[in-house]
């Protein structure tokens, strides 16, 4: 399989909009957290280098940095999410006509339902970093771009949302409880904390509108 973060935007929408299980939620939200990232680069890329910033241009090459490790880091779980939703069709997919084969094929399903869990809140932690990187764009890049900079959070609150939800959908199907409850408790404290901080960084971006 050919990247699908490395095809034209438009081709991947086509595939998205198709009747192919994958790509699905998860990989929209993991394009949604980099649209995130990208656009705190971009504020960043607009700060720097301009004498009005001069005194935070160290704080926003750092900040650039951060921004494009982690929209790396997102588009790859684009195909992360894609494997492990394909590996878990693969293991319901198994034989089950001996009690062999359906034990082979239970403890599959498992780890397969473990592994689509754990990469949608793996996308989600990446989505919290993103939020976090947002507020210092908007707190010290350019205020010509800082609506970009509330964009950049909204964005990876609606990525983290989304991947979430790809969490919650695996969970209940789990039997391991002391996993289940994990990722649970994980899920609930992401949302709690970042949805929260998504709004800071939007009222910081209207007090300077």
């Amino acid at each position: 399989m050919s990247q699908i973060k490395d095809k034209p935007v438009t081709a991947f929408l086509d595939e998205l909009a198709s009747s192919a299980a994958t790509p699905g939620g998860g990989s929209a939200a993991a394009i949604m957290g980099g649209m995130g990232a990208a656009l705190v680069s971009m504020v960043c890329n607009l700060t720097i280098g301009k004498k009005a910033y001069v005194e935070v241009e160290g704080d926003m090459k750092d900040l650039l940095a951060k921004a494009e490790a982690l929209r790396t880091r997102l588009t790859d779980f684009i195909r992360a999410d894609v494997e492990a939703f394909d590996g878990l069709m693969a293991a319901y997919g198994l034989p089950k006509d001996t009690d062999e084969q359906k034990a082979a094929r239970s403890a599959a399903i498992q780890e397969g339902l473990k592994k689509a869990t754990d990469a949608p809140l793996a996308c989600a932690r990446a989505c919290a970093d993103v939020i976090a990187l947002s507020r210092v764009a908007a707190e010290k890049g350019n205020t010509n771009v800082v609506s970009d900079a509330g964009v950049a959070a909204l964005a990876a609150l609606a990525a983290l949302r989304s991947a979430a939800l790809n969490v919650d959908i695996n969970v209940p199907s789990i039997k391991d409880a002391d996993f289940a409850a994990s990722r649970r408790a994980e899920t609930d404290a992401l949302l709690a904390k970042w949805v929260a901080e998504a709004d800071r960084v939007v009222e910081v971006v209207k007090s300077k509108l």
